[in-house]
């Protein structure tokens, strides 16, 4: 099913934006908000995983029920797994489609990934403090 994907930060995330291999800002930023109805319809529970495809790839991750979130919306906050999705194209304003960007998500078995696998599926290495 095709959403609009909608980023920004959330309080979790913010008190722990210096710490990103923290467990906490971790499984902040790998959680993708749901409006119930929708989640009705793509037939995933709260918990489970989806897949989220957009311009610059896909990333598996976990879906929040959320009822602040609109229907055909879909919020995930700024991270490594949102960048994993949003082009970086900027249509010459400096500023990617972090509010407007056409997703494709689906119900998957798929692992999470955590940040350090990410990193290193991207073929970085992670930070070692």
């Amino acid at each position: 099913m095709i959403f609009t994907l909608n980023t920004g930060r959330t309080i979790q995330q913010g008190n722990n934006v210096e710490m990103k291999y923290h467990p906490d800002y971790a499984k902040e930023v790998s959680r993708c908000h749901m409006n119930p109805l929708d989640m009705l319809d793509l037939g995933v529970m709260d918990g489970e995983r989806v897949r989220v495809t957009g311009p610059a790839g896909s990333v598996v991750m976990y879906v929040v029920q959320d009822e602040t979130v609109s229907h055909s919306t879909v919020f995930v906050p700024y991270g490594i797994y949102a960048n994993q999705v949003i082009s970086t194209e900027t249509h010459g304003t400096g500023m990617p489609d972090f509010k407007t960007t056409e997703a494709n998500l689906e119900p998957t078995e798929d692992s999470v990934l955590t940040v350090p696998e990410l990193l290193r599926a991207l073929g970085g290495m992670p930070y070692v403090a």
